[in-house]
């Protein structure tokens, strides 16, 4: 026999819980003569069977039916799918916090938030020591806190000899620039200059003085030397800055140009952002990835949701334009031969590279990308040109 004390001490309970416990019938205490309440070896039992049963995830009622009566396997059913879809989220959480260590992957988090939250994301990755740049380098690039630096150095080895870092072809800027009504332009702002290539066709192609704006050191420093090559010190003016913080008064351009780079800000807060650059009458010339389908091929769509959820079909585009206060003058796609241009270069420089850095996450990376090229672009998505203007 036990005093209620002592079976608490026994069952490892507390004595509140036991007086519930009697309260709802799962244990019968006996009052003797003295006064006190005792309980049988029975009633110790009972709560150790109580006690297994809860640690399965039943409920208190469904424990006491478990008692009285022969075991509800629908209930059981439930309470295990319950318990596996605990230890799944128990599993997730144990793995951030080991990517949050140091010592897991952090991919998954990154590509996640990128998604559901993409400008509390860069918020919190200034909170944690990276300036705009890197943060937005570790949004869009290594997705890693723990890589960055590893995959950053990869990813310049493989991409600073191209000369070309972005789809494109000299027909189709010349394209787009002939598509730009005011040829009277005395100032460009060009957004992700790159090292230059479209940049000399501005100069070649217009009266315009180009400010060619790039936040990658590397690219100011290979255009600075192409425009000495080039004698156009004159009418050329590197820029190192951020196209989210351009250092530039309102109403300073005839036009800002921005080729294949504004999926680093979003389409939405870039018409926000430049818009005030432009003099009246200003033009925009802007490329973006957009679906050429509704329907594209599931590993392909799966691709792009992971490296640029904002991606949109093309009368999505348009309609945002509108949104936002602009209006279309024309628009075009880049055919097949301006993706060529890009990843066959691209390709031959990956596999020169693969026996020198045969683990290396970023030229993982890039495969991938080339092997979505191949099989889905000009098809699935492509680039498209917008030319549009400030409504009036």
């Amino acid at each position: 026999m036990y005093l209620i004390s002592e079976l608490a001490t026994k069952a490892g309970i507390s004595r509140t819980t036991l007086l519930y416990y009697e309260k709802q019938g799962l244990i019968k205490g006996h009052r003797l003569d003295n006064g006190y309440r005792h309980y049988s070896e029975s009633d110790l039992q009972r709560l150790f069977l109580i006690k297994q049963l809860q640690s399965a995830g039943l409920t208190l009622k469904e424990c006491q039916s478990c008692l009285e009566a022969k075991l509800d396997k629908s209930i059981l059913s439930e309470r295990l799918t319950q318990l596996t879809e605990d230890i799944q989220k128990k599993t997730q959480a144990r793995e951030l916090l080991l990517g949050l260590l140091g010592e897991r992957s952090q991919r998954e988090l990154h590509s996640s938030l990128s998604k559901s939250a993409p400008n509390v994301h860069l918020n919190w990755l200034n909170t944690q020591g990276y300036d705009e740049k890197e943060a937005l380098r570790l949004k869009w690039l290594s997705k890693d806190m723990n890589e960055h630096n590893a995959y950053m150095n990869d990813f310049m080895t493989i991409f600073t000899p191209l000369e070309q870092w972005a789809p494109g072809s000299k027909q189709d800027t010349l394209n787009a620039i002939s598509l730009m009504p005011n040829q009277q332009m005395r100032r460009i702002l060009e957004i992700g200059s790159g090292k230059g290539g479209s940049t000399v066709l501005l100069v070649n192609n217009t009266k315009a003085h180009i400010t060619a704006v790039d936040n990658e050191p590397v690219a100011i420093e290979q255009l600075n030397q192409k425009i000495k090559d080039s004698q156009l010190v004159d009418r050329i003016s590197p820029v190192c800055a951020s196209m989210t913080a351009l250092p530039f008064e309102a109403k300073s351009f005839d036009a800002i140009w921005a080729e294949s780079c504004v999926y680093i800000m979003g389409m939405e807060n870039a018409l926000q952002q430049w818009k005030p650059l432009l003099k009246d009458d200003g033009i925009l010339v802007v490329s973006d990835l957009v679906w050429l389908t509704d329907m594209p091929d599931e590993n392909v769509k799966q691709f792009w949701l992971s490296n640029y959820p904002d991606i949109q079909t093309i009368p999505t585009r348009l309609k945002l334009f509108q949104a936002q206060g602009y209006d279309v003058i024309d628009h075009f796609s880049l055919g097949l031969n301006a993706w060529e241009n890009y990843w066959l270069p691209l390709k031959a420089r990956v596999e020169a590279l693969q026996p020198t850095m045969p683990t290396s996450q970023a030229l993982l990376d890039v495969e991938q990308e080339i092997g979505i090229y191949e099989t889905s672009v000009a098809k699935d998505f492509t680039y498209h040109y917008f030319i549009v203007k400030p409504s009036k």
